[in-house]
């Protein structure tokens, strides 16, 4: 499959599961033949980006999406800043802290409808009201996770995490961590 940049060109105002229908197809084609998670997880990122911008308000107000992976080289359980869209993040988040640790050490979604009302919330940007985060699994262990903040609250909902989860299974069988 020739990777064209049109693959993130999403119509403005599609509803949010023609959006991420969109995201889940293309991301298919572009791993198609790729299991290297650096490139992989780049342009998961950049399809997030560009489909929660094209739907209505709250999802256009999404100021961040990407990835944290498991860092190997850490002496302590960390996760280590993956691929993105948005404003330069924390680089790295231990587990257990903030919602990104707690998806990892929980293996669940964390869908955050304000994020002041999280114990412990890790504020990269102080612009985020609100939060999703996706443990990837393989074998049972979390590699990764898909994290996306939103500048209002409850920028998040169960249709997105459906969706979320659904690319982190994809992400979980086509990438080598």
């Amino acid at each position: 499959m020739e990777v064209h940049a049109d693959a993130s060109n999403f119509v403005s105002n599609v509803s949010k599961q023609e959006a991420y229908t969109q995201v889940l197809e293309q991301a298919r084609g572009l791993f198609y033949d790729q299991r290297n998670w650096v490139c992989n997880l780049s342009n998961a990122a950049s399809l997030l980006w560009h489909a929660l911008h094209a739907l209505p308000s709250p999802s256009s107000h999404t100021n961040w999406a990407g990835f944290y992976v498991l860092d190997p080289s850490s002496p302590t359980k960390q996760l280590i800043l993956g691929p993105f869209q948005g404003k330069v993040a924390c680089q790295t988040i231990r587990f257990g802290r903030g919602v990104c640790g707690t998806a990892v050490s929980t293996k669940t979604t964390q869908l955050v409808h304000d994020v002041e009302t999280f114990p412990g919330h890790i504020a990269c940007d102080a612009e985020s009201a609100s939060e999703i985060v996706v443990p990837i699994l393989q074998g049972g262990k979390v590699v990764a996770i898909i994290d996306v903040d939103c500048a209002v609250k409850n920028g998040f909902d169960d249709q997105d995490k459906k969706y979320l989860e659904e690319l982190a299974e994809l992400i979980a069988e086509s990438c080598d961590f």
